[in-house]
């Protein structure tokens, strides 16, 4: 098991609002799961293992609780998968501002 130690960079995940707390105006799909949210920052406490209970300090001086999920997190997230629609538009904008320039875009949108 691999002991993380203090200021080490972090992800913890926490449940905000479980789902018997949630607004009864959600939509039902939403309102059956929990609130859930997950923060990086530098661990607190002196060492600690995946899956303690562990409070973190934000790059912003927040100090939040939660459930240590990974050491030195990495980056993920993408633009998305390729949307076809947007390949059209594209010729589209491309010739509405050949014909009119920049100036002329906005009146034609």
């Amino acid at each position: 098991m691999q002991t993380i130690k203090k200021g080490d960079w972090v992800r913890i995940h926490r449940v905000v609002l479980t789902p018997d707390q949630r607004a009864a105006k959600l939509p039902e799909e939403t309102r059956q799961v929990p609130l859930e949210m997950w923060v990086t920052g530098t661990l607190r406490e002196d060492n600690a293992a995946i899956g303690d209970d562990v409070s973190i300090t934000t790059v912003t001086g927040r100090v939040v609780e939660g459930r240590l999920e990974t050491v030195h997190p990495a980056y993920n997230h993408s633009f998305g998968a390729f949307v076809p629609e947007l390949q059209a538009i594209r010729g589209e904008l491309r010739d509405l501002m050949e014909e009119g320039g920049w100036h002329d875009l906005e009146s034609k949108l």
